[in-house]
């Protein structure tokens, strides 16, 4: 998801939410990108090397600052790259430094709106302490991106575009693997549905991109499942795996099906499935043994890093498949 909003939902603390506002030239990091930092954490990157160490004083400064002063709450600052800061990219970045406190009502909606697959704008005011805005429909000429403008009055702006994150997994099964693999993707750009019956196996905490299904009928929560959805089953039940596989082998709009299991039980579930009249065609489509190439290991943690792997080479190719993000 996004590691600085995990900071922000997930902390009890004020700190500086510091955004890459727009980038002249080459850069570190694309204009939209962020960092939250507090007093003693620094969460996700603008990238950089220098020009983080650099924003990070500059956060710092302001969280020891009054917070009603608006030096304290809001700031626009340009770097120049290589003159001042001695980076090969050599161009200019301008950040966006806003302050935020730990019930910002507009942080709390953004985080459920963004798990919720809905596209969201953030509207900053660079030159007064008033509220960020969080707006949820678009002008046009937003579809550029994260941009600073001014007003009639003069007043800057900052439009912060937060898209909603596409990928989409189904995660069946809350076993010792799933658990894993629900930390794996904690910070990667994907939300995920966990489903189980045993809500005994659900940690106490998850990361804000997993939403909970607790249900004795997960083969319910396929068939409700939105187009475009990518499933994984890995239950505690070879018997329940067979019914989960048949109930996605019988929908034709996944994205991707993995299996958790060896060659053997892909032999065993494709022949009992063809008996049951599922197609060959939809059968090629599931994915058994699961995991990149290469990585043999049979611990949880590294049966999570295979699978997130994978999963992010099947996103990623959708993603240049379609063109890009289409908000």
């Amino acid at each position: 998801m996004n590691a600085w909003l995990n900071a922000l939902t997930g902390l009890n603390s004020t700190g500086i939410l510091v955004t890459v506002a727009a980038v002249e030239g080459s850069g570190p990091r694309e204009p939209g990108a962020k960092m939250f930092v507090t007093d003693t954490g620094l969460f996700d990157t603008i990238g950089g090397g220098h020009l983080e160490l650099c924003a990070t004083r500059v956060a710092r400064e302001m969280l020891g600052l009054s917070a009603v002063s608006l030096r304290a709450t809001r700031r626009l600052e340009r770097y120049s790259l290589g003159p001042a800061l001695g980076q090969c990219c050599g161009g200019v970045v301008h950040l966006v430094f806003e302050r935020i406190e730990p019930d910002s009502g507009s942080v709390l909606r953004l985080a459920g709106r963004l798990a919720e697959g809905k596209d969201s704008w953030r509207l900053v005011s660079i030159d007064s302490v008033r509220q960020t805005e969080l707006l949820t429909s678009a002008a046009p000429d937003w579809q550029a991106g994260c941009t600073v403008f001014a007003d009639e009055h003069g007043q800057r702006w900052m439009r912060d575009p937060c898209p909603a994150i596409r990928p989409h997994l189904m995660l069946l099964g809350a076993g010792h693997v799933g658990a894993a693999l629900v930390r794996a993707l904690a910070d990667l750009p994907c939300r995920v549905t966990w489903v189980d019956e045993r809500i005994e196996q659900f940690p106490a905490e998850r990361p804000v991109n997993v939403r909970l299904e607790i249900t004795d009928t997960p083969e319910a929560c396929i068939a409700a499942a939105p187009a475009g959805v990518s499933f994984l089953v890995m239950t505690h039940s070879h018997a329940l795996d067979q019914v989960l596989t048949e109930h996605i082998l019988r929908r034709t709009d996944f994205a991707w099906f993995g299996l958790i299991g060896s060659k053997t039980k892909r032999v065993l579930f494709e022949r009992r499935l063809l008996e049951r009249g599922i197609a060959q065609s939809q059968l090629d489509r599931m994915v058994c043994p699961i995991g990149i190439s290469g990585i043999a290991g049979k611990s949880p943690a590294v049966i999570a890093l295979a699978v997130a792997a994978q999963l992010m080479q099947v996103w990623e190719l959708r993603n240049q498949e379609s063109h890009g993000n289409s908000f």
